[in-house]
């Protein structure tokens, strides 16, 4: 709340109610299976299991970067060395709020630590998520594909199967389950997951959570969802390319250690820009609270999403930054040899439609100014490319490795392990189809086809 003067601000506490049509249109208060009140989420909000798996997340988060590799501070004065930002929708920022929380409580925190930054985007400028409404062209082509599905899909024994477990369920204008259907695959798919998530209160039907049935609806929304990643350079690039290039460009931020882009978003006194509150000159990790499509988007894009299911609720993708001790660099293998990592871009993702977490930073848009961190690969000189020596990237998957094909090379990962690919051949791969001007080419190729002549195999 603003004071009269706007100098100061206060705060206000207040309780909501939700309300709806009742008998006759008469207006009732919502309430849940036993008639509570102020229980009800409202359409993208998180729900109360979603708030206790974000923060146990935190909680994973601050076991592993703080209390065991003692990469992240015990206790922190602010937040400033920590980048934060979420999309639009109120489950991801309020689930990065509760991943924040779990990892650093108000008891590791001072008593003067100031409110923490979390940056967000307009949605025409929003990158955290395959962004179909404000992208032209990645419409285009996520229908394309979508249809494709449909067309591979729809007159099937496959779908035949499921058609006759749970048609009696389905609209009397819309019987037959489809890609296309009404409503689509993919919506009963996360509906089923939700359910599933949320108590014997919620569940549907038994036939809707059929193994069998469960692992075919699973197979086709991954792949009318997904395939275009593994198949389009175009598609990645404006799908998920302008986050993966921002990751990439921290990173090799990072690397120079003269403090980037992102930082001075989140630093500065209030209204005001800057170095962090607390001296900060560089960034250590990054959180933001986005989506399923996207996990599943940079990971199809990188070519490490292969026999991958839909993302479950929570899930999280690590992309860390290994510096290699230079007096190891030519004489020992595996990662025991590694640094602690320096930068962390750890994400999460709270779904609760079929669409939800992944980290990112701003980049500067004047291409006249580019700096070393944002520049291709192919434009480093020999001193530049000397500078990304001895750092290696590693992708956890809720805590699993992943490994991107490319990186499989002779030269391209950490002798002993695959996972680790060097910094240079990961920007490399990057760099392939992260977009220089990322509005410019959503606006490009529309009238040029909508598949590639051949398959552009991700991840290479």
């Amino acid at each position: 709340m603003a004071s009269t003067d706007w100098s100061s601000w206060d705060e206000l506490k207040w309780r909501r109610r939700l309300e709806t049509f009742g008998h006759n249109d008469a207006a009732v208060l919502a309430s849940g299976p036993n008639g509570e009140v102020g229980v009800v989420c409202q359409l993208g909000e998180l729900t109360d299991k979603g708030r206790e798996t974000t923060l146990a997340l935190g909680q994973r988060l601050r076991y592993l970067y703080v209390d065991q590799l003692g990469y992240m501070p015990q206790i922190i004065k602010d937040a400033d060395m920590i980048y934060l930002r979420a999309t639009p929708m109120p489950r991801a920022l309020e689930s990065l709020q509760q991943c924040f929380w779990g990892m650093y409580p108000s008891s590791a925190r001072t008593a003067s630590f100031p409110p923490p930054t979390i940056v967000t985007r307009t949605p025409s400028d929003e990158t955290l998520y395959p962004n179909a409404s404000h992208c032209r062209r990645f419409s285009q082509l996520s229908k394309a594909f979508a249809q494709r599905a449909a067309d591979r899909w729809n007159e099937t024994d496959e779908m035949d199967y499921l058609t006759s477990l749970i048609s009696k369920w389905m609209p009397e204008d819309s019987k037959r389950v489809a890609v296309d259907s009404h409503p689509r695959l993919s919506g009963i798919m996360d509906t089923i997951n939700s359910t599933l998530a949320h108590g014997s209160k919620t569940r549907l039907p038994s036939k809707f959570y059929d193994t069998k049935g469960r692992e075919i609806i699973e197979k086709i929304a991954v792949e009318e969802w997904f395939a275009g990643y593994k198949e389009s350079r175009e598609y990645r690039k404006v799908g998920i390319g302008s986050l993966v290039g921002d990751i990439v460009s921290r990173m090799v931020d990072n690397v120079e250690r003269r403090g980037g882009d992102a930082l001075l978003e989140i630093g500065g006194e209030d209204r005001h820009m800057g170095a962090g509150r607390g001296g900060e000159k560089e960034l250590k990790f990054a959180m933001s609270g986005c989506h399923d499509t996207t996990l599943a988007g940079v990971l199809s894009s990188l070519g490490a999403f292969d026999g991958e299911k839909w993302p479950p609720f929570t899930s999280h993708l690590a992309i860390e930054l290994f510096r290699e001790e230079a007096t190891l660099r030519t004489t020992t293998a595996g990662d025991e040899n590694l640094r602690e990592p320096v930068s962390v871009s750890a994400a999460h993702a709270q779904n609760s439609s079929p669409r939800s977490s992944i980290l990112g930073s701003f980049r500067k848009s004047n291409l006249a100014s580019e700096s070393f961190a944002s520049k291709p690969l192919e434009g480093f000189n020999a001193d530049e490319r000397e500078k990304l020596k001895g750092f290696y990237v590693r992708m956890r998957y809720n805590d699993r490795p992943m490994t991107v094909p490319g990186c499989r090379l002779p030269g391209k990962h950490l002798k002993g392990d695959q996972s680790f690919c060097t910094l240079e051949a990961f920007k490399s791969i990057a760099d392939k189809f992260t977009p220089r001007n990322w509005k410019l080419a959503c606006v490009s190729n529309l009238e040029q086809p909508l598949f590639p002549k051949e398959i552009e195999p991700a991840g290479m």
